[in-house]
């Protein structure tokens, strides 16, 4: 593929985090391959995750294509933005054109990321994984790499104010490759949810301190946070939709 505009918008977005002064903390790149096609998995905490997501495969030379809402690539500035980096449009009412694509961009050597969740958790910790991710790896006969991002969720996010000031830690967590066989895509889910559970749990722990104290919006209830519990998110997505749907 011809990419124009994605090496740009990758210096751009540097450049931005720098302005920011921000922080990585990045482990495990190097389980991304350096070429072939592979999936990549990711978590979904809030609007600028596939900004920084990308960042997982950047030591690796990989460009990651994104799956992402339809209604980005129909916006009239993020369309042309989107289809010019190569992402995948996905329509939720009938997605297999957007899995079809997918399988052959891997196919064809290509790094791809995907959102198991397929929206962003309200509670900052995992949500039921839709089982796409592992069925579209195991036809396309490639790696699925886990990926972890925590940080994110502090500049824009659902329910909260944008705050992009100085001198956040962005973490990323990438783990070992899985191999699914599409065998049993609900135990292969179950395990990538298990696997990337982990992930969450060092991220969440070895975030610093005191960009993280007890009662922080960002921090999950279970860790002492403020954030929805997973029962209360599962509410509020429901009201959410209740309230488009009218």
């Amino acid at each position: 593929m011809r990419d124009l505009t994605y090496p740009p918008v990758i210096w751009t977005a540097k450049t931005a985090f720098r302005v920011l002064g921000q922080r990585f903390h990045m482990t495990g790149v190097e389980h991304v391959p350096r070429s072939g096609g592979v999936l990549l998995a990711y978590n979904h905490i809030g609007y600028v995750d596939f900004v920084y997501g990308g960042l997982a495969a950047n030591p690796s030379g990989r460009l990651v294509r994104f799956m992402a809402k339809r209604e980005l690539f129909t916006h009239r500035y993020t369309g042309p933005l989107m289809r010019s980096l190569h992402h995948i449009e996905v329509d939720r009412g009938a997605g297999e054109a957007s899995y079809r694509t997918a399988v052959e961009y891997l196919r064809a050597g290509e790094a791809v990321g995907i959102f198991p969740e397929a929206t962003i958790s309200r509670s900052m910790e995992l949500k039921e994984f839709k089982t796409g991710a592992v069925r579209i790896a195991a036809e396309a006969g490639v790696p699925l790499v886990p990926v972890i991002l925590w940080g994110t969720q502090r500049m824009m996010t659902k329910d909260q104010p944008k705050d992009f000031s100085r001198g956040k830690t962005i973490a990323i967590r990438v783990g070992e490759p899985l191999h699914p066989t599409g065998a049993d895509p609900v135990a292969e889910t179950a395990e990538l949810r298990a696997t990337m559970a982990a992930l969450l749990d060092t991220a969440i722990r070895e975030y610093p301190a005191d960009e993280q104290p007890p009662g922080c919006w960002w921090l999950p209830a279970s860790y002492g946070g403020s954030a929805p519990t997973p029962d209360e998110a599962l509410r509020l997505d429901a009201e959410e939709k209740e309230r488009r749907r009218r």
